[in-house]
């Protein structure tokens, strides 16, 4: 069943409760999820039985590093349905991701898994400072894809009224939020930002809008991306953390009183942090590769899998669970240019720190010979208007700090507003790597 909402300004008990209280339910619920997950799934009993491990041998929490790793190969490897833990008579839906680089991975839920993600999302919102009769505009897609279907459950739970406008359409979006006068807003970052721009296309001001909080998830972004949004818009930007294969969005949750990083809801999902290369377990503080184990899903378990993710676990602020830092990166999209390791977000402080520039951008490498060659294009805030040695000034002090923040030579073209391709619905598009072709 699901759980209570807590009143205006209470948290669950669990949110405050004393960390070896949060690790003592973390024990108890991980035991079930193992023993569940080697009972109902072949693919985990013949994993854990390679790896000569069982169950029972579970004695505290630091023994999961026993346990085999799951990643996005086991879930296509096993595609449809061959990880699902229940008969498939008891999954109530099925999301699956795009499918984009391989077969979609598939995830399903029972009734009691989308009620504790409804509970989740309520309470993420609650984080963000949102309230029951608060109206929710959600432009995350809906569909396949969880964010908008999470989103939207979540709000309904939380006993939000809900605006399901989903992707696209933006001059409509602009027109709803105008008229319908939403307090908060889920979306992508990317797409927060194109519709900051709509308003300003329509001659009208974002800050005046009736929007107070933005709830940005599915995509990576960045401290600088949050002042320019929050500076355009006048809301609060806070980060929800998901992904499909764990939950959907939900799994971690910034608090609107602190905005220190995600809060992982701990009591559902176990994070630990380990070296990409290795696979060894790293203590808290320290930068390596997000891993998460589910403790209470029924239909999908996922035991100890490797999101790509890369950021540092931080200890407790406002609740009593640790804290994931921003992604700043992932371990299997980063780019290697000429033997020096480049993340997009890189990219994204630099062109975000320009007054003149907008946060819109893409990176585009290329082979020439044996040599790569990278192409950073960005745009122009709306109403900029640069002669042509201004022009010049800031491609010369985009090229420059790129050289000496990141390290790398690029090709900078700064563009007109509205010259790169928009996000719609979903995540933007910031890498075109030609190599891989």
């Amino acid at each position: 069943m699901p759980v209570r909402q807590p009143a205006p300004g209470e948290l669950e008990p669990i949110e405050t409760a004393s960390r070896d209280e949060v690790a003592a339910l973390q024990l108890d619920r991980l035991r079930w999820t193992l023993q569940h997950a080697y009972d109902n799934v072949p693919h985990y009993r013949a994993a854990f039985d390679a790896k000569g491990v069982h169950p029972s041998d579970l004695k505290s929490l630091a023994d999961l590093a026993k346990f085999p790793f799951t990643t996005k190969k086991d879930l296509r490897d096993n595609y449809p349905f061959g990880l699902f833990a229940v008969p498939r008579t008891q999954v109530a839906r099925v999301h699956a991701s795009s499918g984009t680089t391989g077969k979609p991975t598939v995830v399903g839920y029972t009734k009691g898994d989308i009620d504790r993600w409804a509970d989740l999302v309520a309470r993420s919102i609650r984080a963000a400072g949102g309230r029951a009769g608060d109206i929710v505009h959600v432009a995350y897609g809906y569909g396949l894809f969880t964010g908008g279907l999470g989103a939207h459950y979540g709000a309904e739970r939380l006993g939000c009224t809900v605006i399901p406008m989903s992707g696209g359409q933006t001059e409509k979006q602009v027109q709803l939020i105008t008229d319908f006068k939403p307090d908060i807003i889920m979306v992508t970052p990317s797409y927060m930002q194109v519709i900051v721009e709509e308003f300003v296309r329509q001659g009208l001001d974002p800050v005046q809008s009736s929007l107070k909080v933005g709830i940005f998830g599915a995509e990576p972004w960045t401290e600088a991306m949050r002042r320019e949004i929050e500076g355009k818009a006048g809301i609060d930007a806070v980060d929800i953390y998901g992904l499909s294969e764990v939950m959907g969005p939900g799994v971690a949750s910034e608090c609107i009183e602190s905005k220190d990083g995600p809060v992982i809801w701990e009591d559902h999902f176990y994070p630990e942090i380990i070296d990409p290369e290795t696979g060894e377990v790293l203590p808290d503080g320290s930068e390596g590769e997000l891993v998460f184990t589910t403790l209470t899903k029924e239909a999908l378990p996922v035991i100890r899998y490797r999101t790509r993710d890369l950021t540092r676990l931080l200890p407790p602020t406002s609740r009593s669970f640790r804290r994931i830092g921003k992604i700043v990166g992932r371990s299997d999209d980063m780019l290697i240019i000429r033997g020096v390791n480049v993340f997009p977000t890189q990219i994204e402080e630099i062109v975000l720190a320009h007054p003149q520039l907008s946060g819109q951008y893409q990176i585009q490498v290329s082979r020439e010979g044996p040599l790569d060659k990278v192409g950073v294009r960005c745009e122009l805030q709306p109403g900029v208007v640069l002669s042509p040695s201004e022009h010049q000034e800031v491609v010369a002090w985009v090229t420059h700090r790129i050289k000496t923040l990141v390290g790398i030579s690029t090709k900078v073209e700064v563009l007109p507003t509205d010259s790169i391709e928009r996000t719609l619905v979903g995540k933007a598009r910031r890498v075109i790597d030609q190599r891989k072709r």
